[in-house]
């Protein structure tokens, strides 16, 4: 007899078709049957509710919040069952004592620097292994770029060497052969920025090989867009590579309306045999660092290299001009508006009451510039200030998330007195907003975004639909009352109307409440170009 049945469900399988009628059941972790009339040990009558594949988050930022707070609330209230991490080119593995230390200076914005955690890997095995001692959700993860140029030739910003590309190869294959799903690149972070196409194409060929992805955070989400993305698409065009564009959004006042000039590059790449997705989040402003806006040439060196530069008054006025006259590459080409750069959250905790306000709204309080407000946070909060952009456009988001190609991310941080409230509302927002108040996306397609097609590109053989035997990464809401309730004042709310979860057949979620319970695990490829599991090596 199965294990669990789900009585008379809404079924929304993740493949983009109309919903049916079903029971379900669950026995070890798999679905074992999808029919009428099924029995089970234990029985949950779910008449009303969806039941639908778990969600795929393709763009996540929890690479520590799910160790420090591995029950995962952020994610499981949204019924998030799966994320993949190591995004943006930097992340915490592979790295040697020097380069973490310089890594975890350099993300305390991003994913915070826990006072007495156990860094006791150096890996992406021994962080898989890490991950594998208990989460609420799956992870997949990606070998972030930044991290093998740190290794193999510090924060230098010139072409590597042969060797130096040899050891970016070396490393990037270990990475690799321990699991990750593919590789990230950072394209405006330090010391990503400095890459060029033909190193970036060399290593997508080592991905290739492996049968991964390529995920870049490409060079310009502002006035160089577009041709970003084509240097994505040449890339891949050149290695084979397959190729998955991240938070693909058109932003910035100079993209106003430009969607579909972007999806027009995408059509002509997908006609021409690229294997190319993209994701976005369902939201307009963007969320980083405050630290992302300085120019590439102001970070070489790392963190400290950077800091003491910034105590320069010569190197300051040419800062100032690059951000506010020329346009920063670090802020996408684009001349930074301080009335569109908000707080959202620091590391010293000092600063806190600069948290909610913009940088113009300081500099009208303090009688200072924009400029001087901007250098004295870096400088006060040791780069380790957090902010939302307002520069997104609603009808780009909403022309995106209509194109085949694309998935869902939330691209969500989640430290901060108030981040970006994509971290706890991005999956029931498409369904709530995108879905049943404005018609952009059918329920069936907005689910498709969020599980089935998302599965595919990682390669999962056995999630992201409702089948017979694929895992029980499960999710039960209510479409009629799921909604998100995150906002930019209070960005730490759950999701309504998602009433239970399951990851891997364990209960994450019960009616509306976190369980505690820990189904969650590293999901790895193998040299055979699957995902297995940790520990046993039993298929996935």
């Amino acid at each position: 007899m199965a294990d669990l049945l789900l009585r008379a469900a809404t079924v929304v399988d993740g493949t983009g078709a109309d919903r049916h009628r079903a029971d379900v059941t669950v026995t070890d972790g798999r679905i074992e049957e999808i029919g009428r009339n099924l029995t089970a040990r234990q029985v949950i009558d779910v008449d009303g509710l969806v039941l639908a594949p778990g969600f795929i988050d393709m763009h996540a930022h929890s690479d520590l919040r799910l160790l420090v707070e591995p029950d995962h609330p952020s994610r499981i209230t949204q019924g998030v069952t799966l994320e993949v991490l190591g995004q943006d080119g930097l992340s915490y593995a592979p790295a040697d004592d020097p380069t973490l230390a310089a890594l975890r200076r350099q993300l305390a914005g991003w994913n915070g620097d826990p006072e007495g955690f156990d860094w006791n890997w150096r890996t992406v095995g021994g962080y898989l292994d890490r991950l594998d001692e208990g989460t609420a959700v799956n992870a997949c993860y990606l070998v972030p770029h930044g991290n093998l140029r740190m290794l193999a030739m510090g924060w230098h910003n010139r072409r590597p060497t042969g060797p130096e590309l040899d050891r970016m190869q070396a490393l990037l294959t270990q990475a690799l052969d321990d699991g990750a799903v593919g590789m990230s690149t950072g394209l405006t972070y330090t010391p990503g920025m400095y890459a060029d196409t033909d190193e970036l194409t060399a290593l997508c060929g080592t991905v290739a090989r492996h049968g991964g992805f390529h995920a870049p955070h490409q060079r310009s989400y502002g006035a160089g867009a577009l041709e970003g993305y084509a240097e994505m698409v040449e890339i891949s065009r050149r290695s084979g590579c397959p190729l998955h564009l991240t938070h693909a959004t058109m932003n910035f006042g100079v993209n106003e309306g430009r969607a579909g000039a972007f999806l027009d590059l995408v059509d002509a790449a997908l006609a021409d045999g690229i294997d190319l997705t993209l994701d976005s989040y369902p939201y307009l402003p963007g969320s980083t660092t405050l630290a992302a806006l300085l120019p590439s040439w102001a970070t070489e060196g790392g963190p400290e290299a950077t800091l003491d530069r910034l105590t320069d008054p010569a190197v300051r006025e040419r800062v100032r001009a690059d951000v506010e006259e020329h346009g920063s590459d670090g802020c996408h080409g684009v001349v930074t508006d301080w009335d569109t750069i908000q707080i959202s959250g620091v590391r010293n905790s000092a600063l806190s009451g600069v948290v909610g306000s913009r940088i113009s709204e300081l500099a009208a309080e303090q009688g200072r510039t924009g400029t001087e407000i901007f250098f004295g946070l870096l400088r006060a909060d040791a780069l380790g200030t957090t902010i939302l952009q307002h520069v997104g456009h609603e009808e780009n988001v909403r022309a995106i998330m209509r194109h085949p190609a694309h998935t869902a991310g939330s691209d969500g941080l989640l430290v901060g007195a108030r981040p970006h409230p994509r971290a706890w509302g991005t999956f029931p927002r498409y369904l709530a907003h995108y879905s049943r108040e404005l018609g952009v996306l059918t329920l069936e397609q907005a689910v498709a975004r969020m599980t089935g097609r998302p599965a595919r590109r990682l390669g999962l053989d056995r999630r992201g639909l409702i089948r017979p035997g694929h895992h029980a990464d499960l999710v039960l809401f209510d479409p009629d009352t799921v909604r998100d309730t995150a906002t930019y004042d209070r960005p730490r709310q759950p999701a309504e109307g998602i009433e239970h979860v399951l990851v891997n057949g364990i209960a994450a979620l019960r009616d509306g409440k976190p369980t505690g319970d820990l189904g969650g695990r590293a999901l790895r490829r193998d040299a055979r170009d699957r995902l297995v599991r940790a520990r046993g090596r039993t298929r996935d």
